[in-house]
Parts: C-alpha cells; sequence; structure tokens
C-alpha cells in the first residue's frame, strides 16, 4: 500500500486537475452557447441556398459550364475545418479519419486546405499536402473568410490546378452528438437524381446569359457552404470540449473519492499500528 504522503500528493495533484477541468468546462459551455446561436440562426440560410441552387440545375436542363464539369486535373482539394486546441474528445480524429479513409480522396492526390492545426498536423502525418493554412479563421469564423477561401479554391479549379473540391466539417446535431460530413462543393453534379425535373415545374430561364448567372451564384453557394460549415464545426467543437471536460471532470472526483478512502484506511492502520506498540510497551514495563 502506497504511504499517506505519497496518497496525499497524488490526491492534491487530482483535485488541481479538477479545477482546470471544471473552469474548461465553464468556459466551453459559454462559448458553446454563442456559437450554437450563430449556427442555428445561420443554419435555414444555408439551406435555402443548397436548396435554390439544386432548384436551378433542375430546372436548367443540360448545362455546359466550368463548374458543373471535373477539372482537368486528377488533384482534389479539401478544405478541412478542426480546431487549434484539443482536450476535445474525438472531435479532430473523427475527421482526420473521414478524410483519411476517404476513397475520393486519396493522400497522393489530395491537396488539403487547413481550417485548424489539430487537424492539418493529424492529415500531414497521414501523408497528405498541406496547400494552404488558415487555422486562425476558426477563432472567429466570419463570411469574408470563407469568400476569400472560396476565391482562392475557384482559381485553382479554373486554371485546371484541382479538378475536385471538397468540404470536410462536423455538423452540430446537439450538445452530444456531433456528425463528420464530406460535402462534395465542385463540380456540381447537373445530372444527379434529385435535380430531375417533375411535370409541373417549369423550364429556367436566364438573364443576360447561364454562363453569367451560374458564375455569380455559384461562388457565393460555395462560400456559403463553407461558412455555414465553420459555424457548425465552431459549435461541435465547444461541445465536445464541454463533454470531454465534462467527463474529465467526473473521473478526477471518483479518484479522489478513491484516493480519500485509501488515506484514511493508510491513516487508520499507521494509528492502529502506533497503539499496538504502546500497548505492547507498556505491556513489557509492566
Amino acid at each position: 500500500m502506497a504511504s499517506m504522503r505519497d496518497i496525499k500528493r497524488r490526491r492534491a495533484s487530482i483535485q488541481s486537475t479538477e479545477q482546470i477541468t471544471k473552469a474548461m468546462k465553464l468556459v466551453s459551455t459559454v462559448k458553446l452557447q454563442k456559437s450554437r446561436e450563430r449556427a442555428e440562426e445561420s443554419a435555414p440560410y444555408f439551406d435555402l441556398m443548397y436548396d435554390t441552387i439544386r432548384s436551378i440545375l433542375r430546372r436548367s436542363g443540360k448545362l455546359d459550364h466550368k463548374y458543373l464539369k471535373t477539372g482537368a486535373s486528377n488533384k482534389k482539394a479539401v478544405v478541412v475545418i478542426t480546431s487549434n486546441r484539443g482536450l476535445a474528445g474525438g472531435y479532430n480524429n473523427n475527421i482526420v479519419r473521414l478524410v483519411s479513409q476517404s476513397e475520393a480522396l486519396p493522400a497522393a492526390d489530395t491537396y488539403v486546405y487547413a481550417i485548424g492545426r489539430k487537424g492539418k498536423d493529424g492529415l500531414v502525418r497521414k501523408g497528405y499536402t498541406i496547400k494552404a493554412d488558415y487555422s486562425e479563421v476558426i477563432n472567429q469564423p466570419m463570411y469574408r473568410d470563407a469568400s476569400d477561401i472560396t476565391y482562392e479554391l475557384l482559381d485553382a479549379f479554373s486554371r485546371g490546378k484541382i479538378g475536385e473540391i471538397y468540404l470536410a466539417y462536423t455538423f452540430f446535431k446537439n450538445t452530444v452528438v456531433h456528425v463528420p460530413k464530406l460535402v462534395k462543393l465542385l463540380p456540381l453534379d447537373a445530372s444527379d437524381p434529385e435535380n430531375d425535373l417533375s411535370h409541373d415545374e417549369l423550364m429556367m430561364n436566364y438573364e443576360p446569359n447561364e454562363d453569367e448567372v451560374l458564375s455569380a451564384i455559384i461562388p457565393k453557394y460555395m462560400s456559403s457552404l463553407i461558412y455555414g460549415g465553420l459555424l457548425q464545426a465552431a459549435a461541435s467543437e465547444n461541445g465536445a470540449r464541454m463533454t470531454a471536460m465534462d467527463s474529465a471532470t467526473s473521473n478526477a472526483e471518483e479518484m479522489i473519492e478513491e484516493l480519500s478512502l485509501q488515506y484514511n484506511q493508510a491513516r487508520q492502520s499507521s494509528i492502529t499500528q502506533e497503539l499496538t506498540e504502546i500497548i505492547a510497551g507498556a505491556n513489557a514495563i509492566g
């Protein structure tokens, strides 16, 4: 059995850790409330943008546009949204696993546009090439950041440096459930069965022409999805960290209780031994 001094030191160390995890849980709870509100308030807009693009494609018939065709390059780009800090359970590892295990994104043919150092570091270890690092963006997501990233991706797509663009992020379902998602951003698939025209829908007319309209709206569509992914990921990160810190605090409390019991047992054993020695000494004198 460990000595009382060792048990006392270990208990003090765990109590200190418990105070830290409690504080981190409170901070994550406050951040979660704010990021969750932003994610929930913006979700209808992004859902509508997605539905609008699908509706346009459904009503347009066969279109010949650069954003509807796979690029000349066999290289692919994926925007990977994770966090800059750990202590969030499996939040970051789930995204790294999602990308690395995807058949559509082999390491040899994929460029990573990283938002979050944890995802970047994890994918580097998996053999992926980091094309750009926007890790600071996740600290305070803004639409302008998503727009800038979209511009760089579309520029590479238009110049034939990449042929497909994906987005990997974590969807915030509720406080304890966060779903890793991989979404294909470009090329948009006009032949998707979801885009089939029903009998009561009229064909879409473009003014001034379909090329100019799609060239204007598809970048906004991409920016909206990336920004939505940033907000969803921020809420998921704080939710995951709050849950992880809550679990760590509970584990610390259990360990403290167990160590307190061991300390009391050791103390009782020490007192019993001292009494036994005193009684034995008194009997020897008598």
